[in-house]
């Protein structure tokens, strides 16, 4: 019973850190090196994370800033961040790059608020799945007489608490990553 209670909790602690990453990389008119974290540069050949091959820093609010650490990359990395779906052009000063974070519109922050929402959801379904799952592993087991109905309706209840304490923690993290957004 242990083990299927800590398999759903951990399975429901991922859906909530890959909700959590998912929210990072939504960029709020503010600069965040998260939202370049998902940039792959052809670097020689090979497909590398533009974090592991240029410093990027936050110059001002909405400045960041990517020093490549190799300058005969430059280019490719220019071309990374266009062909993105980030929606901002960098500007090349034959050193680094600059990416300028446009004020969002008021249209633009809604249609981001309502794509929040819809992320926290998916994650609520994921997480009732997992609840689905664990308690389907304890009907059968009830089914094998491996645990007795009071056990049964335990586990289901304790497994009901988990959820409702995991969507609780997914509300909180859309609540506040939608307020982020909304404040001008």
């Amino acid at each position: 019973m242990k083990d299927t209670m800590n398999t759903a909790s951990e399975k429901m602690d991922k859906t909530i850190h890959a909700l959590a990453n998912e929210l990072a990389g939504i960029r709020a008119g503010r600069a965040n090196p998260a939202v370049l974290d998902k940039i792959v540069v052809d670097y020689y050949g090979a497909p590398t994370p533009l974090n592991q091959m240029a410093a990027i820093s936050v110059a001002e609010a909405r400045i960041l800033v990517i020093s490549p650490w190799d300058a005969s990359v430059l280019n490719q990395i220019d071309k990374a961040i266009q062909a993105s779906d980030i929606g901002i052009n960098p500007t090349n000063d034959g050193k680094s790059l600059r990416l300028v974070f446009p004020q969002l519109t008021e249209e633009r922050r809604k249609e981001l608020a309502k794509q929040i929402s819809k992320y926290g959801e998916e994650a609520k379904v994921a997480i009732r799945n997992c609840r689905r799952d664990a308690i389907d592993k304890f009907k059968d087991m009830k089914k094998k007489s491996e645990i007795t109905e009071d056990d049964l309706k335990t586990c289901e209840k304790d497994v009901q608490d988990l959820t409702d304490k995991k969507s609780a923690e997914v509300d909180k993290l859309v609540a506040a990553k939608q307020k982020e957004i909304l404040e001008v």
